[in-house]
């Protein structure tokens, strides 16, 4: 996997990937992924980060966000995983690294992107075989977007439904449990690494927008043509160098 792009675009919407140290199970237990969540709540209190689904697996986590140009995503990102590792490593009397050094973050755009990349983040314990249905999932933005809790929300519910160009809350939820569906129905399954290892998937204008914005910083990357559209990553000694 590339090294992470910490250049956040105002505006954007961002798929983030955080993995446990050397991919351990250290979020294995429901309690830890609980913590998890709780400092993902705390991140949104505090800097105003803007969620849009989420999961905690076994070994790492999905985030996808809203960048507000306010630097809440770097602060949030520090302050979620600092707190969990500081958490679990006092209470298991363990020293040394809890997550990988870097994340990765993935530019989406919009519409039907968003949409595939929403129910991606969604199926990924399905994939891992672990439930048959993402709201079998303890701790996951399914549940959340389909059932609000009264208090601690995390998802900020109406951004993603003004984000999917969908009329309302209750269209929203509606369209989303029927993405996830056709999905199962269809074993839509498979990974698709392109929304972890890429730095930008979308339409041709999104993804040559993005590179345009990256500046001289943009010189190392390759534009690709594929099946979700296109997407904008590292040159191939890139990746190597930092797999």
């Amino acid at each position: 996997m590339p090294r992470a792009h910490r250049v956040f675009l105002p505006g954007h919407v961002w798929h983030i990937t955080h993995r446990c140290h050397r991919q351990q199970f250290l979020l294995q237990f429901a309690r830890d992924r609980r913590r998890w969540r709780y400092w993902l709540y705390q991140a949104r209190k505090r800097y105003g980060f803007c969620v849009l689904n989420y999961i905690a697996t076994c070994n790492h986590v999905h985030l996808l966000v809203k960048d507000r140009g306010q630097e809440e995503i770097p602060r949030s990102m520090q302050l979620i995983a600092s707190r969990t590792a500081q958490e679990f490593n006092q209470r298991k009397q363990r020293k040394g690294a809890y997550w990988e050094d870097r994340y990765h973050a993935t530019a989406v755009d919009s519409h039907g992107y968003l949409a595939r990349c929403l129910v991606y983040i969604d199926l990924n314990m399905v994939r891992a075989g672990k439930v048959a249905h993402p709201a079998e999932w303890d701790v996951c933005g399914y549940n959340e977007i389909q059932q609000p809790p009264p208090r601690y929300r995390v998802i900020d519910t109406d951004t993603l439904t003004g984000l999917l160009s969908l009329p309302g809350r209750e269209t929203m939820r509606s369209e989303h449990s029927s993405w996830v569906s056709q999905a199962l129905a269809s074993q839509q399954l498979q990974r698709q690494g392109y929304w972890s290892d890429s730095l930008a998937v979308g339409g041709l204008n999104f993804v040559a927008r993005y590179q345009r914005a990256m500046g001289a910083a943009s010189r190392e990357r390759t534009r690709l043509q594929g099946e979700a559209g296109y997407r904008l990553r590292e040159n191939a000694s890139s990746y190597n160098g930092h797999s």
